[in-house]
């Protein structure tokens, strides 16, 4: 399947943000046929697992390419809140966030909509399994992230912007 909904576990989380596994050429073309103006990739970038040239050829469909390399064994809190600031950045644009399977950017945007929109971690937990169970490393990760200063800072920054 070539359209967006062709994306290996597309979800569309709301009216501007929607995440998936690694998308085609053709459907980041796609992408781009349906208003997107941005991505943002927390896969490897390497062409074992990504496109060749993900971010030449998401340029030139005219829109914003925002690599966040996470590793799948070793997901960090600085890369989640880069994560954060760059969703903050592209708040109200349309914007599409994968990674190889949509496991890891299923797992950072629930704690960024925990942390922007109010999900309470029930919801954050649910859409996450819509993907996938979470091994113990991502369970580990996103418990951490949710007890620690992380989400709290990050709450703090979005009341600060007026958020």
């Amino acid at each position: 399947m070539t359209g967006v909904e062709g994306i290996r576990d597309y979800v569309r989380v709301t009216e501007t943000l929607s995440t998936g596994g690694q998308p085609t050429a053709e459907q980041l073309r796609s992408l781009a046929g349906e208003g997107f103006v941005a991505v943002v990739n927390l896969g490897l970038l390497d062409p074992a697992y990504c496109l060749a040239d993900e971010a030449g050829l998401v340029a030139s469909l005219a829109m914003e390419y925002h690599p966040i390399p996470v590793r799948f064994d070793d997901p960090h809190e600085e890369q989640f809140l880069e994560f954060a600031a760059v969703m903050d950045r592209l708040s109200g644009r349309k914007t599409f966030a994968h990674c190889a399977a949509n496991k890891r950017v299923s797992c950072f945007v629930a704690l960024y909509m925990e942390s922007r929109e109010g999900w309470p971690a029930e919801r954050g937990d649910a859409f996450v399994r819509r993907v996938w169970e979470p091994d113990m490393v991502w369970s580990a990760f996103v418990a951490q992230i949710r007890r620690d200063r992380s989400l709290r800072a990050v709450r703090h920054t979005s009341r600060a912007r007026g958020g």
